[in-house]
Protein backbone atom coordinates (compact mmCIF):
# COMPACT_ATOMS: atom_id res chain seq x y z
CA UNK A 1 0.00 0.00 0.00
CA UNK A 2 2.78 2.40 0.95
CA UNK A 3 4.62 1.45 -2.24
CA UNK A 4 1.59 2.37 -4.35
CA UNK A 5 1.23 5.65 -2.45
CA UNK A 6 4.87 6.55 -3.11
CA UNK A 7 4.55 5.69 -6.79
CA UNK A 8 1.37 7.78 -7.08
CA UNK A 9 3.02 10.70 -5.30
CA UNK A 10 6.09 10.56 -7.52
CA UNK A 11 3.88 10.43 -10.60
CA UNK A 12 1.99 13.50 -9.39
CA UNK A 13 5.22 15.39 -8.74
CA UNK A 14 6.51 14.45 -12.19
CA UNK A 15 3.27 15.64 -13.77
CA UNK A 16 3.44 18.97 -11.96
CA UNK A 17 7.09 19.44 -12.87
CA UNK A 18 6.43 18.61 -16.51
CA UNK A 19 3.43 20.92 -16.51
CA UNK A 20 5.63 23.99 -16.32
CA UNK A 21 8.96 23.77 -18.06
CA UNK A 22 11.05 26.71 -19.17
CA UNK A 23 11.04 25.79 -22.84
CA UNK A 24 7.22 25.67 -22.89
CA UNK A 25 7.09 29.19 -21.48
CA UNK A 26 9.78 30.51 -23.82
CA UNK A 27 8.17 28.97 -26.90
CA UNK A 28 4.83 30.56 -26.00
CA UNK A 29 6.41 33.98 -25.46
CA UNK A 30 8.17 33.67 -28.82
CA UNK A 31 4.83 32.87 -30.47
CA UNK A 32 3.23 35.86 -28.75
CA UNK A 33 5.96 38.25 -29.89
CA UNK A 34 5.86 36.92 -33.44
CA UNK A 35 2.11 37.48 -33.50
CA UNK A 36 2.53 41.05 -32.27
CA UNK A 37 5.25 41.79 -34.81
CA UNK A 38 3.29 40.40 -37.75
CA UNK A 39 -0.33 40.87 -36.72
CA UNK A 40 -0.85 37.21 -37.64
CA UNK A 41 -2.34 35.29 -34.71
CA UNK A 42 -2.88 31.77 -36.09
CA UNK A 43 0.39 30.30 -34.80
CA UNK A 44 -0.14 31.97 -31.44
CA UNK A 45 -3.69 30.67 -31.00
CA UNK A 46 -2.36 27.19 -31.75
CA UNK A 47 -0.61 27.40 -28.36
CA UNK A 48 -3.91 27.91 -26.48
CA UNK A 49 -5.43 25.26 -24.23
CA UNK A 50 -9.01 25.29 -25.48
CA UNK A 51 -10.24 22.99 -22.70
CA UNK A 52 -9.39 25.56 -19.99
CA UNK A 53 -9.35 28.78 -22.04
CA UNK A 54 -10.17 31.85 -19.94
CA UNK A 55 -9.81 34.52 -22.59
CA UNK A 56 -7.79 37.36 -24.07
CA UNK A 57 -7.94 40.58 -22.03
CA UNK A 58 -6.71 44.00 -23.04
CA UNK A 59 -6.84 46.77 -20.44
CA UNK A 60 -9.18 44.57 -18.38
CA UNK A 61 -11.66 44.12 -21.24
CA UNK A 62 -12.24 40.65 -22.66
CA UNK A 63 -11.83 40.66 -26.44
CA UNK A 64 -11.77 38.25 -29.33
CA UNK A 65 -8.28 37.25 -30.37
CA UNK A 66 -8.80 38.73 -33.85
CA UNK A 67 -9.99 42.21 -32.87
CA UNK A 68 -7.38 43.84 -30.65
CA UNK A 69 -3.88 45.32 -30.56
CA UNK A 70 -2.36 41.87 -31.06
CA UNK A 71 -3.82 41.69 -34.57
CA UNK A 72 -2.02 44.93 -35.49
CA UNK A 73 1.59 44.47 -36.66
CA UNK A 74 3.93 46.53 -34.48
CA UNK A 75 7.68 47.15 -35.01
CA UNK A 76 8.87 45.99 -31.58
CA UNK A 77 12.18 47.54 -30.51
CA UNK A 78 12.66 46.05 -27.03
CA UNK A 79 11.34 43.18 -24.93
CA UNK A 80 12.09 41.76 -21.50
CA UNK A 81 10.44 38.63 -20.11
CA UNK A 82 10.25 37.10 -16.65
CA UNK A 83 9.16 33.48 -16.11
CA UNK A 84 7.30 32.01 -13.15
CA UNK A 85 7.88 28.26 -12.96
CA UNK A 86 5.73 27.95 -9.83
CA UNK A 87 2.57 29.57 -11.19
CA UNK A 88 3.27 28.64 -14.83
CA UNK A 89 3.12 32.18 -16.13
CA UNK A 90 5.20 34.84 -17.85
CA UNK A 91 5.29 38.61 -18.08
CA UNK A 92 6.75 40.44 -21.07
CA UNK A 93 7.47 44.15 -21.34
CA UNK A 94 7.13 45.22 -24.98
CA UNK A 95 8.36 48.59 -26.29
CA UNK A 96 7.47 49.96 -29.72
CA UNK A 97 9.71 53.01 -30.11
CA UNK A 98 7.95 54.46 -33.14
CA UNK A 99 7.55 58.15 -33.87
CA UNK A 100 4.23 57.61 -35.61
CA UNK A 101 2.61 54.85 -33.53
CA UNK A 102 4.39 54.16 -30.22
CA UNK A 103 3.31 51.65 -27.57
CA UNK A 104 4.46 50.17 -24.29
CA UNK A 105 2.68 46.90 -23.55
CA UNK A 106 2.85 44.60 -20.55
CA UNK A 107 1.51 41.07 -21.10
CA UNK A 108 0.95 38.17 -18.74
CA UNK A 109 0.56 34.69 -20.21
CA UNK A 110 -0.90 31.98 -17.97
CA UNK A 111 -0.75 28.27 -18.69
CA UNK A 112 -2.54 24.97 -18.20
CA UNK A 113 -1.64 21.59 -19.70
CA UNK A 114 1.54 23.00 -21.28
CA UNK A 115 -0.50 25.60 -23.18
CA UNK A 116 -1.73 29.17 -22.72
CA UNK A 117 -5.14 29.54 -21.11
CA UNK A 118 -5.21 33.30 -20.47
CA UNK A 119 -3.64 36.39 -22.07
CA UNK A 120 -3.80 39.61 -20.03
CA UNK A 121 -2.28 42.81 -21.46
CA UNK A 122 -1.92 46.41 -20.38
CA UNK A 123 -1.63 48.42 -23.60
CA UNK A 124 -0.42 52.01 -23.24
CA UNK A 125 0.07 54.64 -25.92
CA UNK A 126 -0.03 58.44 -26.26
CA UNK A 127 -2.66 59.83 -23.90
CA UNK A 128 -2.12 57.18 -21.24
CA UNK A 129 -0.60 57.96 -17.86
CA UNK A 130 2.61 60.00 -18.32
CA UNK A 131 3.22 58.18 -21.60
CA UNK A 132 6.54 59.14 -23.17
CA UNK A 133 8.02 56.56 -25.49
CA UNK A 134 11.40 58.30 -25.71
CA UNK A 135 11.83 58.24 -21.94
CA UNK A 136 10.58 54.70 -21.46
CA UNK A 137 12.60 53.21 -24.32
CA UNK A 138 15.79 54.94 -23.20
CA UNK A 139 15.66 54.24 -19.48
CA UNK A 140 14.46 50.64 -19.56
CA UNK A 141 17.46 49.82 -21.76
CA UNK A 142 19.87 51.42 -19.27
CA UNK A 143 18.83 49.29 -16.31
CA UNK A 144 20.36 46.02 -15.12
CA UNK A 145 17.80 43.21 -14.97
CA UNK A 146 20.39 40.46 -15.37
CA UNK A 147 20.12 37.03 -13.78
CA UNK A 148 21.18 37.08 -10.12
CA UNK A 149 23.72 34.55 -8.85
CA UNK A 150 21.96 31.64 -7.15
CA UNK A 151 23.56 32.28 -3.76
CA UNK A 152 22.44 35.94 -3.83
CA UNK A 153 18.83 35.42 -4.88
CA UNK A 154 15.93 36.38 -2.67
CA UNK A 155 13.20 33.88 -1.96
CA UNK A 156 9.91 34.00 -3.76
CA UNK A 157 8.22 35.10 -0.54
CA UNK A 158 10.69 37.95 0.02
CA UNK A 159 10.20 39.27 -3.51
CA UNK A 160 6.41 39.16 -3.26
CA UNK A 161 6.37 40.80 0.17
CA UNK A 162 8.55 43.66 -1.09
CA UNK A 163 6.11 44.33 -3.93
CA UNK A 164 3.06 44.04 -1.69
CA UNK A 165 4.57 46.44 0.84
CA UNK A 166 5.04 49.06 -1.88
CA UNK A 167 1.51 48.55 -3.19
CA UNK A 168 -0.03 48.49 0.30
CA UNK A 169 1.60 51.83 1.11
CA UNK A 170 -0.79 53.61 -1.26
CA UNK A 171 -3.69 52.83 1.07
CA UNK A 172 -1.86 52.41 4.38
CA UNK A 173 0.82 55.03 5.20
CA UNK A 174 2.01 52.93 8.14
CA UNK A 175 3.29 50.16 5.86
CA UNK A 176 7.00 49.41 6.16
CA UNK A 177 8.55 49.20 2.70
CA UNK A 178 12.01 47.70 2.06
CA UNK A 179 13.34 50.68 0.14
CA UNK A 180 16.64 50.21 -1.60
CA UNK A 181 19.23 52.92 -2.17
CA UNK A 182 19.42 53.60 -4.98
CA UNK A 183 15.88 52.90 -6.15
CA UNK A 184 14.37 54.44 -9.26
CA UNK A 185 10.88 54.39 -10.75
CA UNK A 186 10.02 54.44 -14.47
CA UNK A 187 6.45 55.70 -14.63
CA UNK A 188 4.92 55.75 -18.09
CA UNK A 189 8.05 57.46 -19.38
CA UNK A 190 8.91 59.71 -16.43
CA UNK A 191 12.12 58.59 -14.71
CA UNK A 192 13.18 59.26 -11.15
CA UNK A 193 16.64 60.14 -9.88
CA UNK A 194 19.08 57.66 -11.48
CA UNK A 195 21.91 58.71 -9.18
CA UNK A 196 23.43 56.75 -6.28
CA UNK A 197 21.00 58.32 -3.78
CA UNK A 198 17.89 57.88 -5.93
CA UNK A 199 14.74 57.06 -3.95
CA UNK A 200 11.35 55.51 -4.75
CA UNK A 201 9.95 56.65 -1.38
CA UNK A 202 8.98 60.14 -2.51
CA UNK A 203 5.53 61.34 -3.55
CA UNK A 204 3.50 58.21 -2.81
CA UNK A 205 -0.20 59.17 -2.54
CA UNK A 206 -2.57 58.05 0.19
CA UNK A 207 -6.06 56.58 0.14
CA UNK A 208 -5.51 54.72 -3.14
CA UNK A 209 -6.40 51.01 -3.00
CA UNK A 210 -4.50 48.77 -5.42
CA UNK A 211 -6.65 45.68 -5.77
CA UNK A 212 -7.19 42.43 -7.71
CA UNK A 213 -3.48 41.69 -7.85
CA UNK A 214 -2.19 38.98 -10.22
CA UNK A 215 1.46 38.04 -9.80
CA UNK A 216 4.29 36.71 -11.94
CA UNK A 217 7.44 36.05 -9.89
CA UNK A 218 10.89 35.17 -11.23
CA UNK A 219 13.43 34.52 -8.49
CA UNK A 220 16.28 34.23 -11.01
CA UNK A 221 16.11 37.94 -11.83
CA UNK A 222 14.58 39.09 -8.53
CA UNK A 223 11.47 40.36 -10.25
CA UNK A 224 7.74 40.34 -9.65
CA UNK A 225 5.13 41.89 -11.91
CA UNK A 226 1.63 42.63 -10.66
CA UNK A 227 -1.42 43.38 -12.77
CA UNK A 228 -3.97 45.25 -10.68
CA UNK A 229 -6.85 47.70 -10.51
CA UNK A 230 -5.58 51.18 -9.62
CA UNK A 231 -7.62 53.30 -7.21
CA UNK A 232 -11.35 53.79 -6.96
CA UNK A 233 -11.54 54.15 -10.74
CA UNK A 234 -9.97 50.68 -11.11
CA UNK A 235 -7.65 51.76 -13.91
CA UNK A 236 -5.87 48.75 -15.47
CA UNK A 237 -2.30 48.91 -14.23
CA UNK A 238 0.98 47.01 -14.22
CA UNK A 239 3.68 47.35 -11.56
CA UNK A 240 6.93 45.48 -12.08
CA UNK A 241 9.68 45.39 -9.46
CA UNK A 242 13.32 44.36 -9.30
CA UNK A 243 14.34 43.29 -5.80
CA UNK A 244 17.99 42.96 -4.79
CA UNK A 245 19.02 41.62 -1.37
CA UNK A 246 15.48 42.12 -0.12
CA UNK A 247 15.31 45.77 -1.19
CA UNK A 248 13.47 47.51 -4.03
CA UNK A 249 15.81 48.53 -6.85
CA UNK A 250 13.57 49.31 -9.84
CA UNK A 251 9.85 49.97 -10.27
CA UNK A 252 8.16 50.08 -13.69
CA UNK A 253 4.55 51.18 -14.04
CA UNK A 254 2.06 51.21 -16.90
CA UNK A 255 -1.43 52.65 -16.41
CA UNK A 256 -4.31 52.87 -18.85
CA UNK A 257 -7.04 55.19 -17.64
CA UNK A 258 -9.27 55.85 -20.66
CA UNK A 259 -8.93 59.64 -20.47
CA UNK A 260 -5.90 61.73 -21.42
CA UNK A 261 -3.27 61.41 -18.67
CA UNK A 262 -6.01 60.21 -16.30
CA UNK A 263 -7.60 63.66 -16.39
CA UNK A 264 -4.54 65.39 -14.91
CA UNK A 265 -2.27 67.99 -16.56
CA UNK A 266 0.66 66.56 -18.50
CA UNK A 267 3.71 66.27 -16.29
CA UNK A 268 1.59 65.84 -13.17
CA UNK A 269 2.43 62.67 -11.25
CA UNK A 270 0.39 60.95 -8.59
CA UNK A 271 3.11 58.27 -8.49
CA UNK A 272 1.76 55.03 -9.80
Amino acid sequence: MMYLYIISTLALVATIAAHCELHHLDDAVDAYLKAQKTGQTAAFTATFDNSTWLGYYENAVKMTIHNNTLSKPLPITHTRTIRDLTLCSTYTEVVVDSKSDPYVIGTQLRFANHKINRVDSIVTKPGDWLFNITGFAYWTAQENWDTIAVEQRDTRDTIKKAADAYLDLFNNPNTTVPWGTPCVRLEGGLYGDPGPEGSCAVGVPQGVPLTRRRYVIDEAVGSVEVLLDFGQSKWPDSHQFRVEKGKLRYVHTLTHCGTANCGLPNGTSIVS
